[in-house]
């Protein structure tokens, strides 16, 4: 595939990973704007608004009260960020220093220091997209949707998203306390994680006990997602399981090429998604043959934390008819991101492209709705395959987990818990 296929589609977040010296701010020098205006000079247009960011950096340079606080990388991070947040791409389109570009490249390889959870700001609030499986995040119990408020005890009110960040970052071993809102209920608490050293593990599986379908979690689309899933296909045909159920719950993306080879997996032709340009152009992606299980029997569990390539799976089956979307609206990541390097390291992340369905519909901003709206209680934790092995029917049934029972309901398995 050509060079933007490559391209990465990680979530309109932030992977909260080990950073150290993380920068933010408020500002912008001149040296900076050079930088990033072409090599020609400034835009013959852009002239006045330049100089008014210039007399900007002026001012605060000659009467800012806390002298401390002048440190250009750090304003200069910040406005070039805050440019970028100014497209409305929120969450997708953004400004990465050295160290977050380096964080990215990581979270596609597979593996990375950190908590393990994907951040966006969202109504002026920092707010978890998703934990990744098997993370500190996951286990100190972060859920899609949470609020950060405190971080080690101080409020984060005001501060800007890289600041945020940088607040959480540290290496493997170190804790960080976080105080983290409900945004259903109102309610608050405090949650101390320590960070580690995370491997990606893209896919899990396991045989739900007393029937005959398997249950497959895609955690990411790091690198070799779709070869993991075409291994543990290859297991569940094996062992003659009669249906599957997909499950990308709180799977933040990854991968463009990763999503394709997945998607393909299921579909035996067609699409697995559109493509349009700045210039309204639309180039078709096809499927790639060789699908696995093009006629297994399949669901596909979502919620608020699907994002991006997950989004482009879950699209592709879903407009295929080749499977039932079960669960929550996805997140709305709907466009293809390139990297810009900057001179010293940095570099701009930019939507180049929007992505749709096979279908054409627009998922930015707007998310997939399912076929099937279930929600979780609360207080309920999804099922995982990992613990599952160790589980009865009966235990499964009695897990709470309502978004994987309706799934066997579908599948002709029933789960024992009436549908909605």
């Amino acid at each position: 595939m050509g060079g933007r296929w490559r391209s990465l589609l990680i979530s309109g977040a932030i992977l909260l990973a080990l950073v150290v010296g993380l920068a933010g701010g408020v500002a912008l020098d001149r040296l900076a704007l050079a930088t990033l205006a072409p090599p020609g000079g400034v835009p013959v247009d852009a002239r006045s608004e330049f100089r008014l960011m210039g007399e900007a950096w002026d001012t605060i340079q000659r009467v800012y009260v806390d002298r401390e606080a002048l440190q250009p990388q750090r304003l200069t991070y910040g406005a070039i960020a805050g440019m970028v947040d100014a497209l409305g791409d929120i969450g997708h389109s953004r400004f990465l220093s050295p160290d977050m570009r380096q964080m990215e490249h990581d979270f596609a390889r597979g593996q990375f220091e950190g908590i393990g959870a994907e951040v966006q700001m969202k109504d002026n609030r920092v707010v978890i997209v998703a934990p990744l499986n098997g993370s500190p995040a996951l286990e100190a119990g972060l859920a899609p949707g949470d609020v950060i408020l405190q971080v080690d005890g101080e409020s984060i009110a005001g501060l800007s998203l890289i600041e945020v960040v940088d607040r959480i970052l540290g290496p493997a071993g170190t804790s960080v306390q976080l105080t983290i809102m409900d945004p259903g209920s109102g309610r608050t608490r405090d949650i101390t994680i320590v960070r580690a050293q995370i491997q990606v593990e893209n896919v899990t599986w396991a045989p739900l006990p007393g029937t005959g379908v398997a249950h497959v979690r895609i955690s990411a689309f790091s690198d070799d997602a779709a070869g993991s899933l075409n291994e543990v296909l290859g297991e569940i045909q094996r062992e003659e399981l009669s249906a599957l159920v997909l499950d990308l719950r709180s799977n933040p993306g990854g991968l463009l090429k990763e999503a394709v080879g997945t998607a393909s997996q299921f579909l035996e032709g067609g699409d697995v998604l559109q493509v349009k340009d700045a210039q309204g152009r639309i180039e078709r992606v096809p499927v790639e043959r060789g699908g696995e299980v093009v006629d297994l029997p399949v669901v596909v569990l979502v919620n608020g934390g699907s994002a991006s390539a997950s989004e482009i799976v879950a699209g592709a089956l879903q407009d295929a008819g080749r499977a039932k979307l079960v669960g929550e609206t996805t997140f709305g990541t709907g466009t293809v991101l390139t990297e810009f390097p900057l001179p010293d390291g940095s570099a701009l992340l930019l939507a180049i492209q929007e992505w749709l369905t096979p279908k054409g519909r627009v998922i930015w901003h707007e998310g997939l709705a399912p076929d099937v709206v279930v929600a979780l209680p609360s207080g309920v934790d999804p099922l995982i395959p990992l613990a599952e092995r160790d589980l009865t029917l009966e235990q499964i049934r009695e897990s709470g987990d309502a978004q994987l029972l309706r799934a066997l309901d579908l599948l002709g398995q029933p789960s024992g818990v009436p549908s909605p």
